[in-house]
């Protein structure tokens, strides 16, 4: 193996991923965060570091239920067996008391340089300040973070382009709106995208439909867009199709698209620099493309029937869960959608 790498703050899961590929390494990685699938596939990238026949005797896999600091760090100080580099993984360490976990900052204070330890605290923040304090001078600490619902667009455009594609705004939409914020559902997704349109193509509506199972003429997207100019046959259509297909359409997504519109329509509505930069600063927009659609929007709906709209929604949310109403959820959406066209700027306080 190559030389390790020194001590970096806050790298990005494809900055560690290429350093792996590099032969790049720390000689101690923290994983940690919420979002558990970058934490399972960085584990499986150094569980596959060593070659085959030197498995046996150099690759030591650890369990923090099962194992006290004392443990790890005498597995950690051995020397590799007719081997360059031993590995040695702490699976589930959040499941390590506090101070036990903690402890083991005395190991990477004074690490063995032939050891790389690799402690994985899956769907939870690491616990204990000198143990944090030391990796960071020692060693490489990679939060992974749950993705937002208003950061999951640029996250599966970046997705795309990192997988040498390119993707057309409307297929970016139906990503978001079938896969949600489900990473390791999506990274599986842009895998099969990737592989079957080759390198250097366009990921089109036609090719989600056809190769994600998503419906290019009702979805989300398409609903958000109808209602954007009021075309109210095609939104009660596209809500129709939603009741016949509950399963591929769950109206929680639904709920999640009309309420991000709706609300970014507001900060529209105020966004004092009335230009296309301000607009698209305060939205936080890469493409005057994307602009568009509110322009759209803010020609059907004034301020005082977007917020009137606005606690429609979230009526719908409440309604839907089945908190003060029994009736179908479909039904709900499709009383929703006729509330939204059919708004007159009522606030009611």
């Amino acid at each position: 193996m190559a030389a390790s790498t020194p001590a970096s703050s806050s790298p990005t899961y494809p900055q560690i991923l290429r350093q792996i590929n590099a032969g790049q390494f720390s000689p101690v990685y923290l994983l940690h965060g919420e979002e558990g699938y970058f934490i399972d596939e960085l584990v499986k990238r150094f569980e596959s570091l060593l070659p085959e026949e030197e498995r046996d005797f150099n690759m030591y896999t650890l369990y923090g239920p099962e194992s006290g600091a004392d443990a790890v760090m005498d597995v950690c100080r051995r020397f590799p067996m007719m081997a360059e580099r031993q590995v040695v993984i702490l699976k589930e360490a959040q499941s390590m008391r506090a101070d036990q976990l903690n402890r083991l900052h005395h190991y990477v204070e004074h690490h063995n340089p032939t050891t790389l330890l690799v402690i994985a605290c899956r769907g939870a923040k690491a616990k204990g300040k000198e143990l944090i304090e030391a990796v960071k001078k020692h060693g490489l600490i990679f939060e992974s973070k749950k993705i937002s619902e208003r950061n999951i667009l640029p996250a599966i455009a970046d997705l795309v382009k990192e997988k040498g594609l390119t993707v057309d705004p409307k297929a970016l939409s139906m990503l978001r709106d079938f896969i949600g914020t489900d990473m390791a559902r999506l990274y599986n997704e842009i895998d099969k995208l990737a592989f079957i349109l080759g390198p250097g193509a366009m990921v089109t509506p036609e090719a989600v439909e056809r190769n994600v199972g998503i419906s290019k003429d009702y979805n989300n997207f398409e609903l958000v867009d109808a209602i954007d100019s009021r075309n109210a046959a095609k939104a009660f259509a596209i809500v129709a199709y939603f009741a016949a297909n509950p399963k591929a359409n769950p109206t929680v997504m639904t709920a999640s698209a009309l309420f991000n519109r709706f609300s970014n329509l507001l900060i529209y509505h105020y966004t004092r620099d009335k230009t296309q930069a301000g607009y698209m600063d305060a939205l936080g927009l890469k493409s005057p493309w994307a602009l568009r659609s509110y322009e759209a929007a803010a020609r059907s709906y004034n301020v005082r029937q977007t917020i009137e709209i606005i606690s429609a929604i979230r009526e719908f949310d409440t309604r839907s869960k089945g908190i003060g109403s029994r009736q179908d959820e479909y039904a709900l959406l499709k009383d929703l959608v006729f509330r939204i066209l059919t708004a007159r700027g009522v606030i009611r306080i």
